[in-house]
């Protein structure tokens, strides 16, 4: 049973990891996710940094009609353009104070206006701030040239070819070390885990743990080659101006969502400590029920008015309902469980089992009506339109019944539940099941005779009970017989087929004994001798005697 759970609980973990994501980035109700966005609205607003060539420059303020971000891109536009026009010197780069700031210029060209607000970010006084800005505004124009002249992009790519080719040497070497390696183990030490055991037991099968080794080298060996391609892969981007930028932000890439899933993990540890003690408690009560029930199955428990029957079939409701409550206080706790991937989930889910569990529902609504009804247990005879046999297994949604052909017939508990079932069993128990066979007799026949006659059938029967005694009905009295139906009392409904057998057998004997005529099924007119069998016929070959028989078998 720990399997099933173990397996929901890792399904559970796969699922939460987009929702651990976006519950480390979004807040847990509506009113801190609309404190958090306008915070962060704020943010891109009033704040955002001036990056040229993937190198932070300063940080620049914005207010909500020209927002920092746009503010910082027109700075780079205008430095970007005086770092591509030969007649801007960097040694011209000056600051001018103007009423409204400080002007960073270079000749006669606006570059940036540098506000008490972008002062304040420092902490500092403007014009050391504008001076500041300057110099930073001069050494990246500079930068930005000498990075774009010939020489510069030939030694960039001759670095980036080197070290693609140490990226080629360090793949193959790796390779050849992986495969190196597991030789060795193979050579070495797989021959002594065929061996590994415990006070004369194996523990493990050599296969199993063959293959786990195998995959921990083989995963070692996958974050070798993601680590050398990564390397390789910073370095060559690093080395161009204009995809410096992307070797800046590829870590950032990488460890974001790392950093954010492990933050929302940190963040959620008192709700899965909640989770965990909830989970405790509910095995513990589970378990607690499961005793009960089981006490109340074996008699050890009696309660008035309840069948010992019905103890495993509660119990699955009770867990069923007690699981649903431990659910509905769960979810709230559930990392995530306000993220939009964990409701998109969840829709999902629900319109799955909405659309392909109506018939499972209503077998599982019926197996359970079923029970509580009486209708049959398990051993008893009955019979579903034209199915007949014994109940030998009822599921929630399916029931297995045995025919008397040995063939095992799987009805679904709503077609039983829609159905007129005849159960051969029940009254069996107390009062009897009653036998009838009908036979047709000439009106030419007593019928105190044929009753009687019928009767010493019916005592000669196995497994047709004494008490109560058989007793005769006439049905009809037809064209040219009269109809008695024998009624016979047992108690095994399993056995109705062979005493059913034993029955007609006994019927044809006495009938012929008496040298009476059998009418029914058609009657055309009277023979002129009456069709019967004499008893010296009984046994004709290949028939044997009861008492033949038992010897011949007795001398094999």
């Amino acid at each position: 049973m720990r399997t099933p759970i173990l397996l929901l609980l890792w399904l559970l973990g796969i699922l939460a990891l987009p929702a651990l994501a976006a519950d480390g980035a979004e807040p847990a109700t509506p009113a801190r996710a609309e404190h958090t966005a306008s915070h962060e609205m704020a943010d891109a607003i009033h704040l955002a940094p001036v990056t040229v060539d993937g190198v932070t420059l300063f940080q620049v303020r914005g207010i909500t009609a020209y927002p920092a971000e746009k503010r910082a891109a027109d700075i780079v536009g205008r430095i970007v353009k005086a770092a591509r026009d030969p007649g801007v010197s960097a040694d011209a780069i000056r600051v001018a104070e103007r009423p409204q700031g400080s002007a960073v210029v270079a000749g006669e060209q606006l570059l940036m206006t540098v506000f008490d607000a972008d002062a304040r970010i420092d902490d500092l006084e403007r014009p050391i701030v504008a001076l500041a800005y300057a110099r930073n505004i001069a050494s990246a124009i500079v930068r930005y040239r000498s990075d774009r002249e010939p020489q510069a992009l030939a030694r960039s790519a001759g670095y980036a070819a080197g070290a693609l080719a140490a990226l080629a040497v360090w793949m193959y070497g790796l390779w050849r070390l992986h495969r190196r390696i597991a030789v060795i183990l193979e050579g070495r030490y797989r021959a002594r885990l065929e061996h590994l055991s415990i006070q004369g037991f194996k523990v493990l099968h050599a296969e199993h743990l063959w293959g786990g080794l195998r995959k921990i080298i083989g995963t070692v060996y996958v974050l070798l080659a993601l680590t050398g391609v990564y390397l390789a892969l910073h370095f060559t981007l690093q080395q161009f101006p204009g995809s410096r930028w992307l070797a800046s932000g590829l870590l950032d890439v990488i460890a974001a969502p790392l950093v954010t899933m492990g933050t929302g993990l940190v963040e959620s540890i008192p709700s899965l400590v909640f989770l965990l003690i909830l989970a405790f408690v509910t095995r513990y009560v589970l378990k607690t029920l499961q005793l009960f029930f089981g006490a109340v199955d074996q008699g050890s428990v009696k309660l008035e008015g309840f069948d010992a029957e019905w103890s495993w079939p509660t119990y699955r409701i009770v867990r069923l309902l007690v699981i649903a409550f431990a659910l509905v206080v769960a979810y709230p706790y559930i990392p995530g469980s306000n993220s939009d991937a964990f409701k998109g989930i969840s829709i999902f889910l629900g319109v799955m089992f909405s659309l392909g569990s109506s018939s499972i529902i209503a077998n599982i609504i019926a197996g359970y009506s079923m029970t509580y009804r009486r209708a049959f247990r398990v051993g008893d005879r009955i019979q579903v339109g034209e199915v007949l046999g014994d109940v030998s297994e009822v599921r929630l949604q399916v029931t297995h019944v045995r025919s008397p052909k040995n063939e095992e017939i799987v009805i679904p508990n709503s077609l039983i539940l829609n159905s007129n079932v005849t159960n051969y069993s029940t009254l069996a128990r107390t009062r009897g099941l009653i036998l009838h066979t009908t036979v047709g007799i000439g009106y030419d026949t007593p019928w105190r005779q044929v009753e009687a006659m019928l009767l010493l059938a019916a005592s000669r029967t196995p497994g047709a009970l004494r008490e109560p005694a058989p007793f005769i009905l006439q049905k009809s009295l037809g064209d040219f017989a009269v109809t008695y139906e024998l009624n016979a009392y047992c108690d095994r409904p399993a056995e109705m087929n062979r005493i059913y057998t034993d029955l007609h057998r006994n019927i044809l004997d006495v009938f012929n004994e008496y040298g009476v005529a059998i009418m029914t099924p058609a009657y055309e007119g009277d023979p002129e001798q009456p069709k019967l069998v004499v008893k010296d016929q009984w046994y004709a070959e290949p028939a044997r005697p009861p008492e033949a028989h038992q010897g011949g078998e007795g001398q094999s």
